[in-house]
C-alpha cells in the first residue's frame, strides 16, 4: 500500500511538473514578441549613444587641432628667431645649428602634415594618435628648447 501511494504521488507530481512547463504558442509568440521589441530599443539606444560620441569626437578633434596649430606655429617663430640669432652671430658651429633647426622644421612640418590628414577612425584610434601626437610635440620642443639652451652657451 505505501507502495502504491508513493508511485501514485510521483507520477501527479511529474504530470504536474510536465503541464506547468508548457507554455502555450499564444505565450511564446508574446515573449518573442517582447524580446523583440527590448532588442529594438536596445539598438535605437546604441546608435544615439554612438552618434554622440562621434560628436565627443569631432569637438575633442576641432579643439586639440587649433590648440597643435598654436604650438606649431610658436615653434616655426621661436626657430626663425633662433635662425636670425646664428646670423647675426656668425660662428663656425652656425651650420651644425643650420642642419639641426632645418631637421626641426621638417618635423615642424611633419606634424602639422599630420595633423590636418587625420581621418576619424574611432575613439580608439583617437586616442591613439593624440597620445603619439603630443609625444611627438613635446619631443620637438624639448629639442628646441635644448638647442637654444645650447645656442646661449
Amino acid at each position: 500500500m505505501k507502495k502504491t501511494i508513493i508511485i501514485l504521488g510521483s507520477t501527479l507530481f511529474l504530470i504536474l511538473t510536465i503541464f506547468s512547463g508548457c507554455q502555450s504558442s499564444a505565450s511564446k509568440l508574446k515573449n518573442a514578441e517582447d524580446k523583440v521589441q527590448e532588442a529594438k530599443i536596445d539598438l535605437a539606444d546604441s546608435k544615439t549613444d554612438l552618434y554622440m560620441i562621434r560628436l565627443d569626437t569631432i569637438s575633442n578633434y576641432e579643439q586639440f587641432k587649433k590648440e597643435a596649430e598654436k604650438i606649431i606655429i610658436a615653434q616655426e617663430k621661436s626657430i626663425t628667431e633662433i635662425k636670425a640669432q646664428i646670423a647675426i652671430n656668425k660662428n663656425e658651429i652656425n651650420t651644425d645649428y643650420d642642419k639641426e633647426l632645418t631637421i626641426l622644421e621638417n618635423k615642424n612640418s611633419a606634424l602639422r602634415t599630420k595633423l590636418a590628414d587625420y581621418k576619424d577612425d574611432g575613439q580608439d584610434k583617437w586616442i591613439g594618435f593624440k597620445n603619439e601626437f603630443n609625444h611627438d610635440m613635446n619631443e620637438l620642443g624639448k629639442t628646441l628648447k635644448n638647442l637654444t639652451v645650447d645656442n646661449v652657451k
